[in-house]
């Protein structure tokens, strides 16, 4: 029989109410997976109304623990890729089989175990009482985060969220890295799944893409969970290049697309001041340098011109920035 689940008991009644009268997906991407995975799908709460388990081409028994677990658990659905995608390609297959199924909302719960089921209503309660189209989950304002989340992974992931807000225009966002997320109807139906990206990118890449289409995004803390036998397959100059063409690439195409292409910013013409102006900057840098290495001084107009370029292109910057910022405010709820 399916376990009954404790967490049911802890959400305010009318809040269980809509869930029950909504139709809730659980996406649970998972690649070599079967010391965890039974876990995850045991304790998930009964209001939810499909398990999706894609199977990212596991070399281990993770196929067969989900179904296993489907035996017992009419809700859990299996897919399994003939060739790895990558989470991100997981992910995709998840929310693909959530909208052609008319789901009002697809949660991504991964395999790991490191999300836990009991702060499910904190995430689905936006986005299908308030509106919100994505609901993330935000691992670095918990409380105590940085006793809890790893030193490294700490910084390296508050890196990751600055760069994230400059690409994707969610300036009140942060952990974007967190792939605890809930994604509404629209969302499921409007993003082309088939184009996202789908390795270890997909969170920074999809945040671009529901910016370009004007999407409301809510941030919400969640508990950060580490040792519970996960297995990281991060390997971190491989995810941090990776991740930063991503950002830049996805960047460039959202600032063209929402102020040159769909409608018109005068932020575009501070941006590009500021690039001039930087380009100018390190001629006159190397320049400044050079003279001062063969003649043992700096020439004072060209030092000038490197201290004004440099101070242009900042303020261009900033104020490209705070447009951006203005021109984003009504997605942040």
């Amino acid at each position: 029989m399916h376990i009954a689940k404790p967490v049911d008991a802890d959400v305010d009644p009318d809040i269980l109410d809509l869930f029950r009268r909504s139709r809730i997906c659980i996406v649970v991407p998972a690649h070599n997976e079967e010391k965890n995975l039974a876990t995850v799908i045991r304790t998930i709460p009964d209001y939810c109304d499909a398990i999706v388990v894609v199977d990212d081409l596991s070399t281990d028994r993770t196929a067969t623990v989900a179904e296993q677990e489907r035996a017992t658990d009419p809700r859990v659905v299996l897919i399994r890729h003939e060739v790895n995608q990558g989470v991100g390609g997981a992910i995709a297959t998840g929310y693909e089989w959530a909208r052609d199924n008319d789901m009002d909302c697809a949660v991504v719960m991964a395999g790991d175990a490191q999300m836990d089921p009991a702060e499910l209503p904190v995430l689905l309660t936006p986005c299908l009482r308030d509106g919100v189209n994505y609901v993330k989950g935000n691992r670095l304002i918990y409380q105590q985060a940085r006793h809890i989340i790893p030193g490294v992974r700490f910084i390296g992931n508050s890196a990751l969220s600055l760069f994230t807000k400059f690409a994707s225009g969610y300036w009140h966002i942060s952990d974007s890295q967190c792939g605890y997320t809930v994604a509404d109807k629209k969302v499921l139906k409007l993003v082309d799944w088939s184009q996202m990206y789908r390795r270890y990118g997909q969170p920074n890449d999809l945040l671009v893409s529901l910016n370009i289409q004007n999407f409301t995004v809510k941030d919400v803390p969640v508990r950060p969970i580490y040792g519970v036998g996960e297995v990281s397959g991060i390997k971190i100059r491989r995810v941090v290049f990776t991740i930063s063409n991503v950002l830049v690439r996805r960047g460039v195409e959202r600032l063209f697309l929402k102020y040159v292409v769909y409608d018109f910013n005068p932020l575009i013409f501070f941006l590009l001041f500021s690039l001039a102006s930087a380009a100018l900057s390190i001629l006159f840098l190397i320049h400044v340098l050079i003279q001062w290495v063969s003649t043992g001084a700096a020439p004072i107009l060209s030092t000038l011109s490197f201290l004004f370029t440099v101070g242009f292109s900042l303020n261009s910057l900033f104020f490209a920035t705070w447009m951006d910022m203005e021109a984003n405010k009504g997605l942040k709820r």
